[in-house]
């Protein structure tokens, strides 16, 4: 026996899992995981063994069981009765009851896979969002950025949209992440083609807070420069925003965007390039804004959705000079000879993440497989529950990150694996009907959200691409994080990061939780 070997230490806050590791490439590789309990950090096993002479005292044989990092939900508005997206004002006791309200959820959602070790930040879902594409949002609470990037500070608050070096948090620029929980914003939902918002976008993504287009009738065109403006994500791809054409694809046209790109420009007259005040887009709209509820929904208005189909202008162009029959060699020399022209100037594209629902419902299953299909190997996410107290939306759907993809779910106040169908209170005096993981706003066809939970998501997505287990665990894991500029500390195995893990069977299926190293979910007990 090596002597080294009857030296090393056996600190009692080392563990290691021996199984099969979901790595960030979407392999899985039968590897042991070593963490440090105490710190609730993963470390480096070489460096530990061979460095410090140290190996865990326990092990834990997981045979063909697979350990994923924990699930990360960029998009979600509540759970198990409690909605985030009310705060109670006049209480002197609110904030207590409202950090009451997200530890509940916290400790309860680790059974979905979904772990809860800080708050990321909040996810606002508007109110710049187009009242055409509302859905469930209130027409009452939109609003246009006249100001730019000043209205944005005067709806969230100067002081929850500092700088992500500020807040300590590791924004997309890359500054060191560090674990605080202030209100500050870290992603918003915006429709690009609303007045004011590719100006605030600008500045948003040098604070380091994400941008996501979702809920608008944005054209290719301004989809693209809201992308190239630092828009990094898209809201429930094909939900909330026109559908597929084939002269304007709009923002599910991005997919498909070539990575080089040559001063595109798809359409320059057609009039949804320029922003615009939403209030004002057709008699329509108008006429809702004057007659419609405060509180009315999408689905309680008779608004005309705006005509998806461009209006292409034809061209003038000049006569055509006439065939020359007899031409001579000098005559043929100046007509042929190419002229020298400069190439037009190449940009670098990167395609945003995006987020699709895979309930089942929200998005047919062949429509995810097509999405994936457009990217090739771009990047997919899979939208659900998250890093709880973590990043918030306003309802409840999936999405999926096969390279650029995250499968997401924007979680109701109804999320509840046990909640039985039926009928039951959301706010504002309406009550929505759950059939299934559906939820629809009663008296509609409306749906309001999803119920389904990010384990059922990321087996959805296995079934509906026939993609391997490994590729959707990171849809829910690394590219979320990754779209968030987290990747360092959540949604991987790297060492350093938080040892928030997810124990599954082969086929998809949770046997346990762990978050900051110690289980607090499993199976068995």
């Amino acid at each position: 026996m090596n002597p080294r070997a009857l030296r090393l230490a056996l600190p009692a806050n080392h563990v290691v899992l021996a199984g099969l590791l979901a790595l960030e490439d979407g392999s899985l590789v039968r590897r042991d995981l070593w963490f440090d309990k105490e710190k609730g950090l993963i470390v480096d096993a070489q460096k530990t063994f061979y460095e410090l002479g140290q190996r865990p005292s326990t092990t834990i044989d997981l045979s063909d069981d697979i350990v994923s990092p924990g699930f990360l939900d960029i998009q979600i508005n509540g759970a198990y009765g409690f909605d985030f997206s009310i705060f109670p004002q006049d209480d002197a006791n609110a904030g207590k009851e409202y950090d009451s309200g997200l530890r509940m959820v916290a400790s309860r959602i680790v059974e979905t896979g979904v772990t809860s070790a800080t708050l990321l930040g909040w996810h606002a879902e508007g109110p710049f969002l187009h009242h055409a594409k509302r859905g469930a949002h209130m027409p009452g609470y939109l609003l246009d950025a006249p100001d730019g990037f000043e209205t944005f500070e005067t709806i969230y608050g100067a002081s929850a949209l500092k700088h992500q070096t500020e807040l300590g948090n590791k924004g997309v620029n890359g500054v060191a992440h560090a674990r605080r929980s202030p209100p500050f914003v870290r992603m918003i939902t915006v429709a690009p083609e609303i007045a004011g918002v590719i100006p605030a976008i600008e500045e948003l993504f040098k604070r380091g807070v994400v941008c996501s287009i979702g809920h608008s009738i944005a054209s290719s065109d301004t989809s693209l420069k809201a992308v190239q403006s630092g828009a990094r994500l898209i809201t429930h791809l094909f939900n909330a925003m026109p559908q597929l054409h084939h002269r304007d694809p709009s923002i599910i046209g991005l997919l498909g965007a070539s990575p080089i790109l040559a001063n595109q420009k798809t359409n320059p007259d057609n009039n949804n390039n320029k922003p615009k005040s939403q209030f004002t887009y057709g008699d329509n709209t108008k006429k809702a804004q004057e007659t419609n509820s405060e509180f009315a929904s999408e689905a309680f208005s008779d608004v005309t959705t705006p005509p998806q189909t461009p209006i292409i202008h034809p061209v003038t162009r000049g006569a055509v000079p006439p065939f020359n029959r007899t031409l001579s060699n000098a005559s043929i020399k100046g007509k042929f000879t190419p002229s020298v022209a400069a190439p037009p100037p190449i940009k670098l594209f990167k395609k945003p993440y995006y987020g699709i629902i895979v309930d089942g419902c929200h998005s047919h299953a062949h429509s995810v497989r097509v999405s994936t299909s457009l990217l090739l190997i771009s990047i997919f996410a899979v939208e659900a529950l998250g890093d709880l107290v973590g990043i918030y939306r306003t309802s409840s759907r999936m999405y999926s990150y096969y390279r650029r993809f995250n499968p997401t779910f924007s979680a109701m106040p109804m999320l509840d694996p046990h909640l039985e169908d039926g009928l039951h209170d959301w706010r504002d005096n309406r009550r929505l009907i759950k059939e299934g993981v559906k939820l629809y706003i009663e008296g509609t066809d409306t749906l309001a959200g999803s119920v389904v939970t990010l384990d059922i998501c990321v087996r959805n997505f296995v079934q509906f691409t026939g993609c391997t287990l490994g590729e959707a665990l990171k849809c829910v894991t690394y590219n979320p994080a990754a779209c968030l500029g987290i990747e360092n500390r959540k949604g991987t195995l790297r060492a350093g990061a938080d040892a928030d893990l997810v124990i599954l069977d082969s086929d998809g299926y949770i046997k346990g939780t762990w978050v900051g190293g110690e289980e607090v979910w499993s199976t068995a007990k």
